[in-house]
């Protein structure tokens, strides 16, 4: 068993817009130190899932890199009960809101009939409270089956706060500590002047190995092994000196499925559905292709009204990009990270995981959409910024023919949840004028609905 102090530097990131073509996002700047995760006294028993009903969820996993007719989590926590979250999808009538989802929901239908749109759906949490959910548009361009709260996207880089997560986990349990030099744990990662031996498992989650942005992702894309790849990173030149800044990877990343299948010994797809996915009742959640297309319903990604085949690259470094859901588990994830399913992620944990840890360096002009941003900075597969003088959370994502963001605030525990596939960036204006809502701000036409509206268009 192994320590579970974590010393680790922390600091400040910037929000760029993903490119459409891959999954990434920019960012950059060091910090100081933190702690790393205590372990977790509770009072709880974990009960063993036996039910019939329960091991339905956990061979609904069965589309991961396991076997799942022959797990049977043995020991893993109570699963969140689908009636305490269930809500019924739609505007909801009762009130008082924050948000007004009748305005909100004109405003979608509107948004997915733009020429570069397809199919989109969103979950609002109030309060630590799932208040509204909904699918918009079509699963395919040209065709009728619609995008419905249970119909299946692509997450993209939002993955990397599942990968933090559940490394914290595992960090809480002994398994591995977050201040282990990441060779301990995931011997391909080769980096410059053997920075593997220096650069932490946290530093790692931060994006702190010190080499230059998306490294290698190229050649992850051709279809190049990543274990591979990442023996090759060595022979890079250092962008920084390991530990001190931040540079966006996927390929070196994914070193935390590595970890994860070095510390537990089991593939990192049923400790995902193991310790995360089935104890929080996301029984859409999967990391592979297989999982998104043996989904009942799954949205096709696409370049405006084009259908992409699915593209498997990022599907090969999981911790980077590889999780699957519908947008109402990805509204429980939300809710999760929030504080809503303490028996799961202990706030203690959560703390870690949210923890500002590096600046970053603008890489790219601002976005539109990140004018009232400020103070941004990224924790452990998590941006933390201001919006407006709030402090929020979150991440955006983006591979081939898909899109994705979760923001929330901490404090009145309020969040957006958003996927759409296609590689329109204009939903992005959705989260802007929901979080003007949560704050009481004047309405403003982030979307550009209203201008196109007064233009004939």
């Amino acid at each position: 068993m192994h320590s579970n102090a974590a010393g680790i530097r922390s600091g400040t990131p910037i929000v760029a817009d993903a490119d459409p073509k891959r999954d990434i996002l920019h960012d950059t700047r060091p910090g100081p130190a933190d702690s790393g995760v205590s372990r977790a006294r509770r009072s709880w028993k974990r009960a063993a899932l036996i039910g019939t009903g329960l091991f339905a969820v956990a061979v609904g996993y069965g589309y991961a890199t396991f076997d799942a007719d022959k797990w049977v989590p043995e020991r893993a926590v109570r699963p969140v009960s689908p009636g305490r979250i269930a809500i019924k999808p739609g505007v909801p009538t009762a009130g008082p809101h924050l948000v007004d989802y009748k305005r909100l929901d004109e405003r979608l239908t509107r948004l997915v009939g733009e020429d570069d749109m397809v199919g989109l759906a969103i979950a609002v949490v109030e309060k630590g409270q799932i208040s509204f959910v909904k699918g918009y548009g079509v699963t395919q361009a040209g065709g009728d089956d619609r995008v419905t709260t249970g119909t299946v996207f692509r997450w993209a880089s939002l993955s990397k706060g599942v990968a933090a997560t559940l490394v914290a986990k595992l960090a809480e349990e002994g398994r591995l500590s977050l201040a282990d030099p990441i060779s301990r744990w995931a011997p391909s990662l080769k980096l410059p002047g053997n920075g593997q031996d220096v650069v932490a498992v946290a530093d790692l989650l931060a994006h702190r190995t010190g080499i230059v942005h998306n490294a290698y992702d190229d050649k992850l894309e051709a279809g190049e092994d990543p274990h591979q790849i990442r023996t090759e990173l060595g022979a890079l030149q250092a962008y920084c000196k390991p530990g001190t800044c931040h540079t966006y990877q996927n390929v070196a990343y994914d070193a935390a499925s590595e970890a994860v299948v070095n510390a537990t010994k089991r593939p990192y797809a049923e400790m995902v559905a193991r310790k995360l996915f089935v104890p929080l009742g996301m029984t859409s959640a999967t990391v592979t292709r297989a999982g998104l297309e043996a989904s009942p319903s799954w949205a096709r990604p696409h370049v405006g009204h084009r259908t992409l085949k699915v593209s498997d690259a990022y599907y090969h470094v999981p911790a980077a990009g590889g999780v699957n859901s519908s947008i109402f588990d990805l509204g429980l994830w939300l809710r999760a990270q929030m504080g809503g399913e303490p028996q799961v992620l202990d706030p203690a944990l959560i703390q870690v995981i949210h923890e500002p840890r590096v600046d970053v360096e603008r890489r790219h002009a601002r976005s539109r959409y990140d004018r009232d941003v400020t103070d941004q900075r990224y924790a452990m597969g998590w941006r933390d910024m201001k919006y407006a003088g709030h402090h929020i959370v979150g991440h955006r994502g983006a591979v081939a023919g898909y899109r994705s963001l979760v923001f929330f605030d901490p404090e009145t525990k309020n969040g957006v949840a958003m996927l759409w596939n296609s590689q329109s960036g204009k939903p992005l204006g959705v989260q802007n004028e929901v979080f003007d809502a949560f704050y009481g701000r004047p309405f403003e036409d982030w979307l550009e609905l209203d201008k196109k509206r007064k233009q004939g268009r």
